[in-house]
């Protein structure tokens, strides 16, 4: 088979798609490989000059052919080129068996397998936690997809049920591929883990977190945007502050969003901004806790990356998120601080059994199951349309 894999989400600084998008291809291209059936896996995407730049520093390493054409106004023609429905991406990619878009575009194809990637449904299920271009951008994607794919992957069990009920397609062709742990979120320690850290921070050119100057945090990772319900845990933190736990600053790792901003600011709460990923692995390993208190999600990776590398993990109690915290966390009503504040407490309590389990359970997530995943769904697919 020739698979085009849509990749233009990685002409962005990377957060949760583009690492699925960048893992379930490396992930592709070795099952590919590995089968020694001739598969030939090519990774797509308009971008502008410095988007291609970005694509193709993401994919270093990555054993696949890369077209990518350089446009201006790249992301107005994508969003044209998928409402307009022509021409055919034949026309610019050669002959192809599978065509697998993402979140940005829905390109036309003449022919072949039709597939794409469901992260979540928010933008249907919530659409007042969602900025409005995003509900419209995914609307016409996800009424897209529904009409006309062959086969749907979904990053979580959870997921593919929304994608049953919200999109009303079959649940039988839906994939469930999970996520995997990028190799660099392990646990480390002792003097090889401080070098290994020390190089992750020259590579990415960044300096350690040093407003925590050695503290014990409860680290977190969000955008800032009102589903990550960021201040139930800055009201958590203020009552454990309150039962004695003044020593425990909080660290909020991520970009700007938009909408109703979280009370950040309170000197004792330090705000990281955006942190590439071999510094946030850092973080995971010196993190007291980590906490992540969503109201939703699709999975809720940082979950996982947190447990690979050694951390107490407390999760918001919300059930999109069971299959990432597994049994590995402690579990918090997303809506009350008190809960929150005890889990928090009970997890500094427990720190080394909540280590070992999560260590545990990070294990059973790879790309490798992902990209077999996927290339199993195609050939499904094919089978049913031959």
């Amino acid at each position: 088979m020739r698979i085009l894999f849509d990749v233009s989400p990685l002409s962005h600084p990377r957060t949760g798609v583009g690492n699925y998008v960048r893992g379930s291809l490396a992930g592709l291209a070795g099952a590919a490989r590995g089968d020694g059936r001739g598969d030939e896996v090519v990774a797509f995407a308009p971008a502008s000059a410095k988007g291609a730049r970005s694509i193709r520093e993401a994919l270093a390493g990555v054993p696949v052919e890369q077209r990518l054409r350089v446009l201006p106004f790249a992301h107005a023609l994508r969003t044209a080129w998928s409402r307009a429905s022509w021409p055919p991406a034949e026309r610019f990619y050669g002959p192809l068996d599978v065509l697998h878009f993402s979140d940005w575009m829905y390109p036309p194809q003449a022919g072949g397998v039709r597939a794409t990637t469901i992260h979540d449904l928010v933008p249907l299920r919530f659409p007042e936690w969602t900025h409005p271009r995003t509900v419209a951008l995914h609307g016409r994607k996800y009424a897209n997809a529904a009409a006309t794919c062959d086969v749907m992957f979904a990053n979580s069990a959870f997921t593919a049920g929304e994608i049953e009920e919200l999109l009303g397609f079959p649940r039988d062709r839906v994939v469930v591929a999970r996520p995997g742990v990028e190799a660099l979120f392990t646990e480390a320690g002792g003097d090889a883990g401080a070098r290994a850290d020390a190089a992750a921070r020259a590579d990415a050119g960044v300096t350690p977190a040093a407003p925590l100057d050695g503290r014990p945090y409860i680290l977190t990772v969000a955008t800032l945007e009102p589903r990550k319900n960021l201040d139930t845990l800055v009201d958590a933190w203020r009552l454990l502050t309150a039962r004695g736990h003044g020593d425990l600053a909080l660290a909020v790792a991520g970009g700007a969003g938009w909408g109703a901003q979280p009370r950040l600011d309170d000197p004792r709460i330090v705000r990281l901004g955006y942190v590439p990923d071999a510094e946030l692995a850092r973080l995971y390993r010196g993190a007291a806790v980590f906490a992540y208190p969503s109201r939703f999600e699709g999975f809720g990776m940082p979950i996982v990356e947190a447990m690979a590398c050694g951390a107490p993990v407390v999760a918001s109690a919300h059930p999109s998120m069971d299959e990432a915290a597994g049994t590995a966390a402690l579990r918090a009503d997303p809506e009350s601080a008190e809960a929150w504040a005890d889990a928090i407490e009970r997890a500094l309590a427990a720190r080394e059994a909540l280590r070992a389990a999560g260590l545990a359970h990070a294990t059973g997530f790879t790309w490798a199951a992902t990209g077999r995943a996927f290339l199993d769904g195609y050939r499904a697919a094919a089978a049913l349309r031959d």
